[in-house]
């Protein structure tokens, strides 16, 4: 099939052609698929991420309930920075949403960053840009809590939720990670768990971002958290737009400037002292050879 035709099947419903063209913007042909599809209205997205065992996929089940509740089309992209071929966490993440796996209004796609022109910066938004442009209006960005990543999906997503769980020094860990600089909105999951509050105490030590307790697998705190992401929205204005939008053009920047064909040669100048680093960035913003 043409893109062209593609895009006509996509549109009528074909989940298969959703994920081909899905595919294609992973790959060199990015720019004419965008180009084919044209413009559209910004999607609604939402970030979550937290460290391994938090919650994320149970709460990105119950969150894409609520939305669809709404009659919203969702889709949800469990971004993988490792490796396009592990499947541990990435198929564990569609056990965990097996309750809309038959739903036609909700697409459910892993996206491996790691070999495919360069990470979550360049993968996501094309992702994005083809799910709009396909009527999808809310899309969630699911990471694993760790590394570059979590910084990038910061400038997509609006808001970003950070899932913690209660004790175990989650929240100093957490904070040393870096998690709590991305953070729009804290989320203490299983929070029926013992040091809960104490926990959220922690927290409230580190940032100033709203923090709510939640028992995802239970639907328990789930409108307070719902409310809080309707209130991130609506308190939204251009200066933030502007922001995330700066953050993804450096974000995408600094990843193009990590494959440019003359940084090793550079470096290795540089290394040797017969360059100093300045005038090598000079030359790898200019291409000089």
């Amino acid at each position: 099939m043409t893109i062209d035709e593609l895009i006509a099947a996509a549109r009528g419903g074909s989940l298969r052609a959703t994920g081909r063209l899905l595919s294609l913007v992973e790959s060199p042909r990015r720019t004419e698929v965008l180009d084919a599809l044209g413009g559209s209205r910004p999607p609604m997205v939402l970030g979550v991420t937290g460290p391994p065992g938090a919650g994320k996929s149970t709460t990105v089940g119950v969150l894409v309930g609520a939305y669809r509740a709404r009659g919203m089309r969702v889709a949800v992209l469990a971004v993988d920075p490792s490796s396009p071929y592990s499947g541990g966490a990435l198929l564990g993440d569609r056990i965990r949403m097996a309750a809309h796996i038959n739903d036609p209004d909700v697409l459910i796609r892993s996206v491996a960053t790691r070999g495919h022109l360069g990470g979550l910066a360049a993968a996501v938004p094309a992702a994005i840009r083809v799910l709009a442009a396909l009527a999808y209006d809310l899309i969630v960005l699911e990471t694993v809590g760790v590394g570059q990543s979590e910084v990038e999906v910061a400038a997509i997503a609006d808001p970003t939720i950070v899932i913690l769980n209660p004790g175990a020094g989650d929240a100093v860990q957490a904070a040393k990670a870096g998690l709590l600089e991305v953070a729009d909105i804290v989320v203490v999951n299983k929070a029926d768990r013992d040091g809960a509050d104490q926990t959220v105490r922690d927290l409230r030590g580190e940032t100033a971002v709203p923090i709510l307790k939640l028992v995802a697998a239970q639907g328990e705190g789930l409108s307070e958290l719902i409310d809080a992401i309707d209130a991130h929205h609506r308190a939204d204005d251009a200066a933030h737009r502007a922001a995330r939008a700066r953050a993804q053009i450096l974000s995408l920047a600094l990843t193009r400037l990590r494959a440019h064909p003359d940084l090793d040669r550079l470096a290795e100048a540089v290394a040797s002292g017969d360059d100093d680093p300045y005038s090598a960035a000079e030359r790898l913003f200019a291409r000089e050879p």
